[in-house]
């Protein structure tokens, strides 16, 4: 039986990839169709009324007329929303909402995710990455074998109990079709427990014994967390000897490079494949499209309508916007997107870097709030990560998670980059690690090896390495757990580092 439904399945994924293709070959006409769909279908809205946009009849006009937001300028839409009104932002009445923590804020978001927004985004990109897997793939059988993927929790709002909110990933699992049912693992109840520590347990629990499972998904973090637990529990040295068809990982939501030595250390596979996606709460916007290329495709068709903003405008109050015709290669700008939601020229908080036109193809580069320029250093995620992951490799060690603060000029010292790092497996010698992390850096980011010239402005960085199980700790300890959450990695201020360092005080001085 689920030989049959694999190649039925494997002829309605090729039809998929066509369609997909299409889209990617005429980005241009997929997104005027797309803009085209998103104004009419809102034009009876609260806000198209607003905004008049039965008369819009091109782009420039919806530049000129409709405001560039945040979430703070939706916020009072989306809690009419939440409360039951309808027609607000998107026809109809929405019901799930979901709930993303971010990593730059403890304050809760709440996305809207309209039925047109699940169908035609979240689902769809999740079938349009199964589809390019298949095609690049012929001989993957995930749909005779079993998925994992760690998600989150669902709550209703209590002042309107009709709505539903919670993360992405647990919407996606509570409307899975029934035909997707029997190849998930574990069991749906457990999946959306609220309770992330107990989740685990079972899931490891749950897990041990299913050989038949072929792929996994979720933050890098939570999944070496789990992978660690199952290990524990069983003696096994890899996960390959728990799960033998383990063949694929999704990934998202992070950078993996940092991960991917630590994943292939434990799913020792040469044929494994990794696949990246660009899946937010707010919408499904990328895919890796080859195995050979690490860039992710723009899903183009997909409910969202594509503007970016650029790099040195990012905080202005009336910033340069353009179309992606307008985009150019190299260059990095701030995401702006407008979807099938009622998100209407939102800025997500995450900056890209177009690195193809044809297919247009980027990479994410950080967030537009996750940086380091107390000193004019300009120090973007993409930064650390990339130094980290060539460092780790050169020095034959792994890291499990990191955060970098700087350290403000006084009169004592000089300006300087505080690294806490939580290793998998230390440098033999942590001086060096911190000489050669410094000078890849240098190296990647010409404003940091200005600001380094002769220790002028910036000091050598100094990394202290945290206690294993750290970071897990201390969201633990700020209530923080799910499958959205992510450790913050560069912030312009001192603030999470300080919290994390007194977190482990804390702890010291509980004698744990």
């Amino acid at each position: 039986m689920k030989g049959l439904i694999n190649k039925t399945l494997k002829l309605f994924l090729k039809s998929r990839y066509n369609a997909l293709k299409n889209a990617f070959e005429n980005p241009l006409d997929t997104q005027q169709e797309l803009f085209e769909y998103l104004i009419d279908t809102a034009a009876h809205t609260e806000w198209g009324r607003k905004y008049r946009y039965n008369d819009i009849k091109n782009y420039n006009t919806f530049r000129q007329r409709v405001p560039v937001s945040d979430y703070e300028d939706l916020k009072p839409w989306i809690s009419r929303m939440m409360y039951g009104e309808k027609d607000i932002l998107w026809p109809g009445k929405v019901k799930w909402f979901s709930k993303s923590s971010g990593t730059t804020s403890d304050k809760s978001k709440f996305i809207p995710v309209s039925e047109e927004n699940f169908d035609g985004c979240h689902k769809k990109g999740t079938w349009d990455t199964i589809a390019i897997m298949y095609h690049n793939n012929p001989d993957i059988q995930l749909f005779e074998k079993k998925s994992l993927i760690l998600g989150g929790s669902l709550s209703h709002f209590n002042p309107h109990p009709e709505t539903i909110y919670g993360d992405v990933s647990a919407i996606m699992i509570t409307n899975m079709p029934l035909i997707g049912r029997p190849f998930y693992t574990p069991d749906v109840k457990v999946a959306i427990m609220d309770d992330w520590e107990k989740k685990l347990e079972l899931t490891a629990e749950l897990t041990i014994k299913d050989k038949d499972i072929a792929s996994i998904g979720g933050v890098p973090t939570w999944n070496l967390v789990l992978f660690r637990r199952i290990m524990e529990k069983t003696g096994a040295k890899n996960m390959l000897e728990v799960w033998p068809k383990l063949r694929i990982y999704i990934h998202g939501g992070v950078n993996f490079a940092p991960y991917k030595s630590q994943f292939q250390k434990l799913i020792p596979r040469d044929d494994f494949i990794f696949q990246e996606v660009y899946n937010a709460s707010e919408g499904y916007f990328g895919t890796q499209l080859s195995p050979d290329q690490k860039d992710l495709l723009l899903l183009t068709d997909n409910g969202v309508f594509y503007e970016f903003i650029p790099k040195d405008e990012i905080d202005h109050k009336n910033p340069t916007v353009l179309s992606l015709k307008e985009v150019e290669v190299g260059k990095i700008y701030a995401l702006l997107i407008s979807t099938n939601a009622g998100l209407w020229r939102y800025k997500i908080g995450d900056t890209v870097q177009f690195t193809g036109k044809n297919p247009y193809t980027f990479k994410i580069v950080g967030r537009t709030k996750q940086f380091i320029n107390a000193f004019g250093e300009e120090v973007m995620v993409h930064n650390t990560d990339t130094a980290l992951s060539s460092v780790s490799e050169k020095l034959n060690c792994l890291i499990k998670d990191y955060s970098v603060a700087p350290v403000y000029l006084d009169d004592n010292q000089k300006g300087q980059h505080e690294w806490l790092i939580e290793f998998e497996k230390e440098p033999e010698n942590l001086k060096q690690f911190e000489i050669e992390l410094d000078r890849e850096l240098q190296q990647l980011n010409s404003d940091y090896e200005a600001k380094r010239a002769k220790n002028l402005a910036l000091e050598l960085l100094s990394v202290k390495s945290l206690p294993k199980g750290t970071f897990e700790g201390w969201l633990k300890y700020k209530n923080r757990q799910g499958a959205q959450v992510k450790v913050p990695r560069l912030s312009n201020d001192r603030k999470y580092v300080k919290d994390i360092l007194d977190y482990l005080q804390i702890e010291h001085s509980n004698g744990l």
